[in-house]
């Protein structure tokens, strides 16, 4: 089954990608959810229409997040948080956490573009994340996990 994305959906493509999909998923969930819409000729042509206005003003968009993406590569980020034996966090450092530390920063980030490699954090120590400004622009970002202090 053909169909055009109405939003970004994660593990299958960005808006307005025409994607392939099993006839149950596309019919049970993504257009159900208001997602995606058939992809049939007529939404083709409009959707072709479309991508060529917006391309201007996507070119903007991208200036603007590789912009950002400079600032956070010279950005250096440590998160405290509370820990016992051995270094061991008491809960974890999440993507929401990573998230609410940059906007200390200046950078507001929303936390479904931020994937911390491994998943969630539960040592001390430094990690990497990947954060998604733009369909094209994606940063590799380090960051340490620092004790509190007490």
């Amino acid at each position: 089954m053909e169909l055009i994305l109405k939003e970004d959906v994660q593990n299958l493509g960005f808006k307005d990608d025409v994607v392939n999909v099993k006839n149950g998923y596309g019919r049970n969930f993504l257009i159900p959810q208001g997602l995606a819409t058939m992809a049939t000729v007529s939404a083709k042509k409009v959707l072709a229409e479309n991508l060529k206005q917006r391309a201007h003003k996507d070119k903007k968009v991208v200036d603007a997040a590789k912009k950002t993406e400079g600032a956070l590569k010279a950005l250096e980020l440590k998160i405290t948080a509370k820990t016992g034996a051995a270094d061991k966090l008491f809960g974890s450092v999440t993507n929401g956490d990573l998230a609410d530390a940059l906007e200390k920063e200046g950078h507001a980030i929303d936390k479904k573009f931020i994937s911390i490699q491994g998943g969630a954090v539960k040592r001390t120590g430094p990690y990497n994340a990947q954060i998604r400004l733009h369909r094209e622009v994606i940063v590799d970002f380090g960051f340490e996990v620092i004790a509190e202090q007490k």
